[in-house]
């Protein structure tokens, strides 16, 4: 006779492997960016950070919240496009709880948001398409604001254009909707754990392109356009604060293509990428060293790990 495993239990284990993740991430982050520092010389580092002050960090923070909180709606919009609409609060903290794992690779981790809305009765096939939905947008978003300035970077132009046609590829694909039931049928006709898991990607597939009509793909950009300009204006602001300013177009460039360069890489957050693109770019338009890597520590701290604090916060209160 077997013994049903006491539910405790398995939440307990289940709480603890995502905060584990997230004290994993944090602290090989943390190494990284202490050896970053030492290796561009720590108290000019200091000193560079005193320099910014207080009130010009808080304004980084604010403008990164803004960027969430827009993303935010965006994503309750697709949700309630998939037929799955579910209560702002409730819908709050678990859209920030993903935040918690935006260091996993391809921020997959975020996908976390689907197992906490399915108690509320929001299928994971709609949660995993809205969260696909999101890194399309994204990335569209981030190849606009790139367009600012790329005409006069050049190397940077043929990484612009393959992460252009990829996700133009793929929209174009997931509109093929009589292959996509070809495949289903298939699998469905199998049996077998993989036959069952293409059935699942379908379904989700299926969901995906509803969030790509005409008018809900421009409504999802115009909003991701904002919610990541308000971080490269943010960038902006930070390098006139340290003294070292460039203009408001070069400057959102640098942001959008480090971001861009970062997401492409699939690592980790798009940690390593980010960080080498953003202090190259940043010395090619004649930065020192330090200060350099000081605004590109500043940044990714106002931004990704922010991000990353406030989703641990919510993911501990979530039951």
């Amino acid at each position: 006779m077997k013994v049903a495993r006491p539910v405790g239990d398995g939440a307990g284990e289940g709480r603890r492997l995502p905060i584990k993740a997230v004290l994993w991430s944090v602290a090989l982050a943390a190494v990284g960016y202490l050896v970053l520092s030492l290796w561009a010389g720590w108290r000019e580092v200091v000193a560079a950070v005193a320099k910014v002050g207080p009130a010009v960090i808080l304004g980084l923070l604010a403008l990164s919240l803004s960027n969430y909180l827009l993303r935010f709606l965006r994503w309750g919009h697709y949700l309630a496009l998939l037929g799955a609409p579910v209560a702002w609060r409730i819908n709050l903290g678990a859209y920030f709880a993903g935040f918690a794992l935006t260091t996993s690779p391809g921020k997959l981790g975020e996908t976390l948001r689907s197992v906490l809305l399915k108690p509320h009765g929001v299928p994971a096939a709609a949660s995993l398409a809205a969260f696909f939905a999101e890194r399309a947008s994204d990335l569209l978003s981030i190849l606009v604001l790139t367009a600012i300035g790329l005409w006069s970077y050049a190397p940077a132009r043929p990484v612009v254009g393959l992460a252009l046609a990829g996700i133009l590829l793929a929209l174009l694909l997931v509109q093929w909707t009589a292959a996509i039931a070809a495949i289903d049928r298939k699998a469905a006709a199998r049996p077998g754990k993989w036959a069952a898991l293409v059935v699942r990607l379908c379904e989700i597939v299926l969901h995906f392109r509803r969030c790509f009509s005409l008018s809900a793909m421009a409504g999802g950009l115009l909003i991701g356009v904002v919610a990541w300009l308000a971080e490269g204006v943010g960038f902006w602001w930070l390098l006139e604060a340290l003294g070292h300013p460039l203009p408001p177009t070069t400057a959102v460039f640098i942001y959008a293509f480090a971001m861009l360069v970062g997401g492409i890489s699939f690592l980790p957050g798009g940690l390593g990428g980010s960080e080498a693109v953003m202090i190259g770019l940043l010395a090619m338009n004649g930065l020192p060293e330090p200060v350099a890597v000081t605004a590109t520590l500043i940044c990714r701290l106002a931004t990704l790990w922010f991000a990353v604090g406030l989703g641990a916060v919510f993911l501990v209160r979530q039951r």
